[in-house]
């Protein structure tokens, strides 16, 4: 539908009839000094057709991965998509996430969010999952705020080697809730969090040891270890996942004595994107269900016997009492999340250890081209830590020229890594370019 903005008169109409002269006067509440007071640098108004040309020459300036070959991870990954995802979401009954509080119209949309959860608890070894939040980041928050809950204790460890945005995101979420943060160090030579470290942190006191695995730096975390000394202190185990295709090959963190797994699902069939929008994995124990944030889809029988689906858990404080709430996400991502069902069921377990163990075996490909430059020696799922000689910045702008998105300079993040680049490969990424990759990488880095 196009836009067709209001002529003079009928604004002329509209303000008349609230009682105001001007636009400006609806904005009379704002501060005067946060008011924006001069034009926006944008163009002047475009024919439609201008208007199209404008946009589409904006968009050539886009490092497309269908231009480029990508090794760029981090948190959000070029994995394939199956065409028939597009087809099912297109559908119109899909088109809305809206809550849908009337179960005799929502059948649909209840059976899909139903489908989604078992999918994610079969993917995560767990007995429950809600229906999605709205990314990684949130869900690691929201899974520290449960274990708060749970435990009543107002500290967490936290892995050094969890995704910078996300620890960021977590600090903001707990700022006035008196919890504390105790962040523990990864071990250099492996990438792995520092046991002893994390013995020395744990205490009686602690609510949860959050860890990622494969952790921002590639590696491949054991977490059995980790949640028997959760455990020993009375405290739950957070296992946080990033690249959920890494399930399809490696042990469920439920098997290993996670207590919650939270993270992203974007690798579940849905596209990159400019910061979304993405999905939010959220799975615990049945123990601990009523202490979930968010919502479960339910599947039940009507009066004559025949299938059905409902809320089965919506708490009413998350919509109208705020402060007893377990959680203020009072939506979710649902058409994320529907995407990630088609795309689980379209894989089942066979096709989606496929593609794991494609990403297994391009990513061991590419690291002995490169093992010279490693930074640590545990093992790896799809990303891993390699050292550049001079600026990897300066490298991905050479690499950005052959048509190459690069990998993630870790400076940003560590500084005392300004030299070293986190590289992904997943099946998406072809022999040829691997080589071509390789080979730039060596020549600039001898």
């Amino acid at each position: 539908m196009r836009y067709v903005s209001l002529t003079p008169e009928e604004r002329r109409q509209m303000l008349e009839a609230i009682g105001v002269d001007r636009v400006e006067d609806l904005f009379q509440c704002i501060p005067d000094h946060l008011r924006l007071r001069q034009s926006l640098d944008v163009p002047e108004p475009m024919a439609e057709n201008v208007l199209l040309r404008y946009l589409a020459s904006l968009a050539q300036k886009n490092a497309s991965t269908d231009r480029h070959s990508c090794f760029l991870g981090a948190g959000a990954y070029n994995h394939f998509v199956p065409t028939v995802i597009d087809s099912i979401i297109s559908r119109s009954e899909f088109y809305t996430a809206y809550t849908p509080y009337q179960p005799e119209i929502s059948q649909g949309t209840l059976q899909a969010l139903f489908e989604y959860q078992t999918l994610v608890c079969q993917l995560t070894g767990m007995d429950v999952a809600n229906a999605s939040l709205y990314d990684g980041s949130s869900a690691v928050a929201e899974a520290v705020l449960m274990a708060m809950r749970v435990t009543r204790r107002k500290r967490v460890v936290v892995s050094s080697a969890l995704h910078p945005y996300y620890r960021r995101v977590l600090e903001t979420y707990v700022a006035h809730s008196g919890l504390q943060i105790v962040t523990v160090p990864f071990s250099a030579r492996t990438g792995r969090l520092d046991l002893t470290a994390l013995d020395e942190a744990l205490g009686d006191d602690s609510a949860a040891t959050v860890v990622q695995s494969p952790n921002f730096l590639g590696v491949i975390e054991d977490l059995q270890p980790l949640s028997s000394r959760s455990k020993s202190k009375g405290a739950l185990t957070i296992a946080v996942v990033t690249d959920a295709v890494s399930l399809g090959l490696l042990r469920a963190p439920g098997e290993l004595g996670a207590d919650i797994v939270a993270g992203e699902g974007q690798a579940l069939g849905i596209p990159l994107g400019f910061g979304g929008p993405y999905l939010g994995l959220f799975a615990t124990r049945d123990d601990f269900k009523r202490q979930m944030p968010g919502r479960l889809a339910g599947q039940t029988v009507d009066g004559e016997g025949r299938r059905g689906f409902v809320l089965t858990l919506s708490t009413r404080e998350q919509h109208i009492r705020r402060e007893k709430a377990t959680s203020n996400i009072c939506t979710n991502q649902g058409l994320c999340a529907l995407m990630a069902a088609v795309f689980m069921t379209c894989l089942g377990r066979v096709g989606l250890r496929e593609m794991a163990e494609q990403n297994v075996k391009k990513a061991a490909y590419l690291r002995r081209l490169l093992a010279s430059h490693l930074v640590f020696d545990a093992p790896c799922f799809n990303e891993f830590v390699v050292r550049c000689t001079g600026d990897p910045v300066e490298l991905n702008r050479r690499l950005a020229q052959r048509g190459i998105i690069g990998g993630l300079p870790l400076g940003r993040f560590f500084p005392e890594r300004m030299n070293e680049m986190l590289i992904c490969v997943t099946e998406q990424n072809t022999r040829a370019e691997i080589d071509d990759f390789a080979r730039f990488f060596l020549e600039n880095n001898a």
